[in-house]
């Protein structure tokens, strides 16, 4: 789809009630009304509100250039919208991933309707910029949505950059990312001093570090969160193979254990956005059920975990 054709969408989408930079900013949770009726959350910047699973593409997407490798992942796009998704996330690091989503996205003609994340990953404000152009050709826009420092790598001098992309209408949101929760301390620094509109980090039942702090952080300083990781890369399903899901979970329209793991996450109202990574249209289209029906509370939550530390 031509760059300018997106726009138009964009703006015609925010005038049918998806959102944008001109809302008002709301706190909480909504429920959208649009097809799939998938949670969504407002991003604290602007008030543009986001469905809360969204897609990953680290490995998953990494196919190559070949057209029959795309075959599939059109089929996973295409679903993905279909069941009201809207934020896939990728970036120069994985590999083909990054002109994957491009050309899928074209392909399937969705363009108007994704939210394209991705990231700069070098050193150096010309680097940062040579690398932040060849993401726009990769991902066939003039326009990305949300750019985002990858894992701290020279975060200063690509903020600057991304603030004056911002500024020029090339980006919409700046963001920052790290792969550990070790650098946790860096991102509540980062997010107290800059005050970037995103922070991604990891985050997954067996991985509750960003509950501590990171999270609070965030919401005080009004940075939207998207979490990754969200299945220990596959090691999550492995801890729960051959268990059946506990009865209990009926009581939050629990249907998988993707569900168990995506929806203990999302109940955290301070958790805007999380991007399992999938290829595969079934595990999608479980992922994103996830987002619709009833969540756990608290005293679920806890229920929960104690039952994944204990395996």
């Amino acid at each position: 789809m031509l760059p300018a054709r997106r726009r138009l969408l964009r703006l015609l989408a925010a005038a049918l009630g998806w959102g944008g930079a001109g809302a008002a900013v709301r706190a909480g949770v909504v429920r959208s009304s649009a097809i799939g009726g998938q949670l969504r959350r407002a991003i604290p910047v602007s008030g543009e509100q986001l469905p809360v699973i969204g897609l990953g593409t680290a490995r998953s997407f990494d196919v190559g250039m070949a057209a029959e490798r795309r075959i599939p992942l059109r089929e996973v796009v295409r679903a993905f919208v279909e069941q009201g998704g809207a934020v896939v996330d990728t970036s120069p690091m994985y590999g083909s991933a990054e002109s994957v989503v491009g050309r899928v996205v074209a392909e399937t003609g969705v363009s108007g309707r994704i939210f394209l994340a991705t990231k700069v990953w070098t050193e150096g404000r010309d680097a940062g910029v040579r690398q932040m152009e060849s993401s726009m050709r990769n991902l066939g826009t003039d326009v990305i949505d949300l750019m985002q420092v990858h894992n701290l790598v020279d975060t200063a001098t690509h903020l600057k950059t991304m603030r004056e992309w911002k500024a020029r209408g090339r980006i919409r949101y700046l963001g920052i990312t790290h792969y550990t929760s070790s650098a946790f301390g860096e991102l509540e620094r980062w997010m107290r001093n800059e005050r970037p509109d995103f922070v991604q980090f990891p985050y997954s039942i067996a991985n509750r570090a960003a509950e501590d702090r990171l999270l609070q952080v965030a919401a005080e300083h009004g940075v939207a969160t998207i979490a990754h990781r969200n299945f220990e890369r596959g090691r999550l399903f492995e801890k729960v193979k051959d268990r059946r899901l506990p009865d209990w979970t009926a009581e939050f329209e629990c249907a998988s254990w993707g569900n168990f793991f995506l929806k203990y996450l999302i109940a955290d109202p301070r958790l805007g956005c999380v991007i399992p990574a999938t290829g595969k249209r079934r595990h999608l289209l479980d992922n994103m059920n996830a987002g619709r029906g009833p969540l756990p509370d608290a005293r679920q939550r806890r229920r929960m975990a104690r039952m994944i530390d204990s395996l």
